[in-house]
């Protein structure tokens, strides 16, 4: 009897709109399963690593299906939850699955034609047991540097080389290419030892007489390094010398790291290099602190809350102790032997509290981020996907990953037992992704994947947004509150700084008030740290020439040029395109050109002139590329290596910093004129935020906010702390002016390169959906900027009341848009749909 043939519906890693089919060979039937990647051929050359997601017997009708070329999976590396979300952003945020799919899988894990590949730094060393196929491409490497698959597959004459490169990468000897735009390099730290001379006890006691009498610097720094490392640890080998972090060694003593080298000299100690890893390993401790009476309170009320609703909303105030109702929370999840996603909006976040969560679960917690390399970023795949979670009545073993911290990317990896999601800082814009497709919101989505997995929610912030809160007062979710500061810490004081009154009575000092450069004197005088705001990075957002007023614009986009002055030079913030510095005025060729307005590279250097005592370090995109920049900086600041930190909104979320005991809000106006209906939300957000940073521990901090408006609502309303307040009139604004939380808005980009089809589609996209929304659809206008990476843009905006059907809407959403692109004038024309922008 002859076998049933079969078939397999794929995702392709493309913006394609449908599952494509594919045979599956006899040989592969008993192998191939859901969730397992594959090789296949789609267009005439170009191979894929596509993922299976059905399995079935029914021949596709429109075209003959190619067969799948090989399995690349022995177990599949997605599961059906995962699939299950996938189909959800795909379908709510209108984009393709295989976009989703490009979103959800690490780099590692894809690979097509084009990828490119490359000989690790390390690999002579693992050579010595490959096939010969293998080694073939390693010899062409060498030679080469870098091979497409393509040209893998003519050297082995193999037509699929992929099962080949997918072994090499994992032994080590292959990286993919991306890789070296952020190479991995793992944390190297100095340590300390005793040398064998000075590991003999005469010789060690000779040594403490010699330094007494003449180094007692020295002889300070080796007793306490006798002291930190005696007495021998149980867990010591015998003969083994023990060793210090170099850094913690200095810190103790508060030495220069010149007596450490006269020790090294002498031959005394000796400093050694280790790797400790991104994240050392730990054990859990059970010292959790003792929560507060309303922490406990609290804790009680999230519960109960939960029993009836998926989603609760926790409104803390800034170093409330929301970070410990978590910790609880956590505690619990995993001894039903369940998994925990701890999202957080930015990487910058992640440093400090990973080493909080870290205290309390030890190996349980992994972490995943885009700053990690492909390499680690599979691994945490696969510690998921392989994770085993058990439990016992009276203890449970925490097993490695069983809590995962992370930004928005962390919510694709493959969980197969999710108990609870902790979305930390909720309110904030970072958790949308706007591109590429898919524009999903990470807080939203979160949302689904629990209700996939049957788990629990719970949103935190001390600043919510709008539509939670709201959500929150209808009863959608439920509600718990920390109202005060936790260890009864009072909440900063607000001083507002009028610069319009200070600029005309001349006493602006540049950017600076004389009552922010008074507080900021005061501060560095009581040995307390600072932080400045100010959220715009570069050292000025623009050149002007003092003759005609010409400003420098980027020749790929419709925005003037940032001048920034390390390197020199004018740098466009959304193509990335550069320039010098010109000598003179391209229009009318005076030489007189200024800098306008102010950002944090111009602010450093300012402060540099009225404080040349104090260290000063600036925290924003440009100082934070390298992978381990914000970890070094935090750690610098909050070893009170840093006197001062200026930055952008990165020093606004969630840092905990005992010694800052003043914030300096430069300029609070930029933000609350931006022309955007969420403006005064974001205002009072950001300002409420990063006046939370000051007096943190044991005393009360201070704030100075710099403004032209003292009088501005959203300002009086940040001065008293008035979260419900500025809520009522925003609500009241947005019902009136149907916007979220009482309409749904979709928002579409039409982009092409030629000016006169923007406008002309546009207009004729913006018809045809009138006649089924009216009044509710807004534009096509163009936004404010127009043109970026030399491709047009002109936006439309549709209000969806909350009674509509999502899906009927997107439908005829969708039908309108692919109506447009049918005329042969529009054939290449994109419309990007952005759902619930922010």
């Amino acid at each position: 009897m002859e076998k049933e043939s079969l078939f397999a519906d794929v995702i392709l890693p493309l913006a394609v709109p449908n599952f494509y089919t594919y045979s599956v060979p006899e040989a592969l039937q008993n192998k191939v399963r859901p969730g397992q990647r594959v090789v296949v051929q789609f267009g005439k050359k170009k191979l894929y690593t596509a993922i299976v997601y059905k399995v079935h017997s029914n021949k596709p009708e429109l075209y003959k299906a190619k067969p799948i070329e090989s399995i690349l999976d022995a177990e599949p590396i997605v599961n059906q939850k995962q699939f299950e979300l996938w189909k959800w952003i795909s379908e709510y945020y209108m984009c393709h699955i295989g976009e989703v799919m490009n979103a959800a899988l690490p780099s590692g894990l894809k690979l097509s034609s084009e990828t490119k590949l490359i000989l690790r730094d390390e690999e002579q060393e693992t050579r010595g047991d490959l096939s010969d196929d293998e080694f073939l491409v390693c010899e062409a490497l060498d030679k080469n540097k870098v091979l497409t698959l393509n040209e893998v597959e003519e050297i082995t004459e193999h037509k699929n080389a992929l099962s080949i490169i997918k072994s090499l990468l994992e032994k080590g000897i292959l990286s993919i290419h991306e890789e070296l735009k952020e190479k991995f390099k793992p944390k190297i730290e100095e340590f300390i030892r005793l040398t064998k001379f000075a590991s003999d006890e005469k010789n060690l006691k000779n040594t403490f007489d010699e330094l007494e009498k003449r180094a007692f610097k020295q002889l300070e720094v080796l007793m306490e390094f006798v002291h930190s490392t005696q007495p021998l640890s149980s867990s010591q080998k015998e003969g083994e010398v023990l060793g210090m972090k170099k850094a913690e060694l200095l810190k103790k003593t508060n030495a220069a790291p010149a007596v450490i080298e006269g020790l090294v000299k002498k031959n005394i100690l000796e400093i050694y290099e280790k790797e400790t890893g991104r994240f050392a390993s730990h054990d859990p401790s059970s010292n959790s602190k003792t929560l507060s009476s309303e922490q406990e309170d609290v804790l009680k009320k999230i519960k109960k809350e939960w029993a009836d609703k998926e989603v609760v909303l926790l409104h803390g105030v800034t170093s409330s102790g929301k970070t410990e109702v978590y910790v609880r929370l956590i505690e619990e999840t995993l001894k039903q032997g369940k998994q925990v996603l701890y999202l957080l909006p930015e990487i910058a976040l992640t440093t400090q509290v990973v080493s909080r969560i870290k205290k309390y679960f030890g190996d349980a917690l992994g972490v995943y981020h885009s700053r990690f390399n492909e390499n680690e970023r599979v691994e945490v795949w696969n510690q998921v996907l392989n994770s085993q979670v058990s439990s016992a009545k009276s203890q449970v073993k925490h097993q490695q990953f069983q809590i995962i911290l992370g930004a928005r990317s962390s919510l694709f990896l493959p969980y197969s037992n999710l108990g609870l999601i902790i979305v930390d800082e909720e309110h904030d814009a970072s958790y949308k992704q706007f591109d590429p497709a898919p524009r999903y919101h990470a807080r939203d989505s979160a949302i689904m994947l629990a209700n996939i997995h049957k788990a629990k929610v719970l949103l935190g912030s001390a600043t919510p947004s709008v539509e939670s809160f709201y959500n929150s007062k209808e009863g959608k979710y439920g509600f718990a509150e920390l109202t005060t500061r936790f260890g009864g810490v009072q909440l900063p004081e607000i001083i507002v700084s009028d610069i319009k009154d200070a600029t005309k009575r001349k006493k602006m000092k540049s950017h600076f008030s004389p009552l922010l450069l008074d507080n900021i004197a005061q501060a560095l005088k009581d040995k307390e740290q600072v932080i400045l705001f100010q959220n715009r990075r570069g050292f000025a957002p623009y050149l002007e020439c003092k003759t005609c007023g010409w400003t420098p614009v980027c020749k790929n986009c419709d925005v003037s040029l940032v001048y920034h002055k390390t390197g020199q030079q004018l740098r466009c913030h959304y193509c990335g395109y550069t320039t010098p510095i010109p000598a003179s005025c391209s229009a009318c060729g005076s030489p007189e050109m200024q800098m306008k307005n102010f950002g944090t590279e111009k602010i450093e250097e300012e402060l540099e002139i009225f404080f040349p005592d104090a260290r000063i370090a600036r925290m924003d995109h440009d100082s934070t590329r390298s992978r381990f920049a914000h970890e070094r900086l935090l750690t610098d600041f909050e070893e009170r290596n840093i006197d001062i930190l200026v930055g952008t909104q990165m020093v606004t979320k969630g840092l905990d910093f005992e010694h800052v005991s003043l914030v300096g809000i430069l300029s609070a106006d930029q933000m609350m004129n931006f022309p955007d209906f969420r403006s005064h939300e974001r205002s009072f957000q950001m300002l409420t935020q990063v006046s939370g940073r000051s007096g943190r521990k044991d005393k009360r901090g201070k704030v100075v906010l710099q403004t032209y408006s003292p009088q501005h609502p959203i300002i009086q309303h940040v001065i008293k702390n008035d979260f419900e307040k500025m809520y009522t009139e925003e609500l009241e604004h947005r019902k009136n002016f149907q916007y979220p939380p009482f309409h749904r808005l979709i928002e579409l980009t039409v982009i092409d390169k030629d000016l006169d089809v923007v406008n002309a589609s546009s207009d004729e996209l913006a018809q045809k959906l009138r006649t089924a929304f009216g009044k509710r659809v807004l534009g096509p206008e163009f936004p404010i900027i127009s043109r970026i990476k030399n491709l047009y843009h002109k936006k439309i905006v549709i209000k969806i009341a909350k009674e509509e059907s999502p899906n009927k809407t997107k439908t005829l959403i969708r039908s309108s848009i692919l109506e447009l692109q049918a005329y042969p004038a529009y054939k290449y024309l994109r419309v990007q749909a952005d759902v619930d922008p922010i």
